[in-house]
């Protein structure tokens, strides 16, 4: 059988180069691309291992893998300290945390891009009459002009894994729904989509048909193109709670359990960096909520089976209920309970999260 990939790489060059502005590649601001200085999705993946009560189990020397056969392409959430409602397209420190926080574990199997957009910043989020459409639609502009660069650029036929949470979760929301679901040569460029907090949602008892009508969830190790999603809660979901609900009817919130894509609990690997957050809003929340974790002297901690998770719909909200082990550390939702652990669901199962993307990687270059 003749592959299909040489032909799908032209296809997609040819519609990167039609949809693309004349110009507009200069606008593009990169937070990590292959080969970029000081690029915050490449670090070291040396690990420690942890028990959930914090003994010292080892060290992991997890490397790079030496040909990474796909891309990954993230859309961090509202980080920004800047004081204004629309942040500019800098890159700072803040930036650079979150990307190592949430994105750069997965440079083991793919070559990271992560672009910077003009984002409603928490400055926006506390002032929202200050906000304007114009705002939120520049914001997946930037996106947009990002994700055509690097089809035409360097895609190359590679296939993609799309990465978010909270607000870069809305707008790949909006990106896989106009430029991907409907479009059968992006679809097949689509290795999964990891579109965290950011309430994805499909018709009840089935896994598409709200955001998306052809993009399905994720619920077999073997299946391809499809989503996985979450909000994290590890106390009953308040009825005011910010995730997990929709009021669109026949509608409900998908959730995904990247332990157990079929369904029932397993449980679940949490790795954070061992570097503290950048001092911000967020990264002064964020180090206090994991004050007591150990940060050893390897550029990672991991913590096998310190929660278990499973797919929970009691009282109308889909999350991901997390319950610790016995002498597991004990995470408290942030800034209140009607965010649940918003701030740790990139973290709590990025073991899982990573290896199911390494799978599926392998997957689509056999196919």
């Amino acid at each position: 059988m003749v592959s299909r990939k040489p032909l799908l790489a032209a296809l997609l060059a040819v519609a990167a180069l039609w949809l693309m502005p004349a110009g507009a590649e200069a606008k593009v601001v990169w937070l990590c691309k292959p080969g970029q200085k000081a690029n915050p999705c490449e670090p070291s993946l040396r690990t420690t291992v942890y028990s959930p009560s914090g003994k010292r189990l080892g060290v992991q020397n997890v490397r790079q893998a030496q040909r990474r056969r796909a891309d990954c392409f993230y859309v961090y959430p509202t980080v920004s300290d800047q004081q204004q409602a629309q942040a500019t397209q800098v890159v700072d420190d803040v930036l650079r945390s979150i990307a190592l926080y949430q994105a750069a574990r997965y440079s083991r199997d793919c070559r990271v891009f992560a672009p910077v957009y003009r984002q409603v910043t928490i400055y926006g989020l506390l002032h929202p009459a200050e906000i304007t459409a114009e705002m939120r639609e520049q914001a997946y502009a930037d996106v947009l002009q990002a994700w055509r660069t690097y089809l035409r650029r360097f895609n190359k036929g590679r296939g993609v894994v799309l990465i978010g949470h909270s607000q870069g979760t809305f707008v790949l929301r909006r990106l896989v729904s106009e430029q991907i679901d409907p479009r059968k040569a992006m679809r097949d460029r689509l290795v999964s989509a990891i579109l965290l907090g950011g309430d994805v949602t499909v018709k009840k008892g089935s896994d598409r048909g709200g955001d998306f009508e052809r993009v399905r969830a994720c619920r077999a190790a073997r299946q391809l193109g499809c989503v996985i999603a979450f909000s994290a809660f590890n106390e009953p979901v308040p009825s005011n709670a910010i995730f997990g609900r929709t009021t669109e009817p026949g509608l409900e919130v998908l959730c995904t359990n990247p332990a157990a894509l079929g369904g029932g609990s397993a449980p679940l690997t949490s790795i954070y960096p061992s570097k503290p957050f950048a001092p911000s809003v967020i990264g002064n929340t964020a180090n206090g909520a994991i004050s007591g974790l150990p940060r050893p002297r390897t550029a990672w901690a991991s913590f096998p089976n310190a929660y278990s998770g499973r797919c929970s719909h009691a009282d109308g909200a889909s999350v991901l209920q997390l319950k610790a082990a016995g002498n597991a550390f004990q995470l408290v939702p942030l800034p209140d309970a009607t965010w649940g652990l918003h701030l740790a669901d990139a973290n709590i199962g990025l073991g899982d999260l990573s290896s199911l993307v390494k799978r599926q990687i392998a997957l689509y270059n056999r196919g």
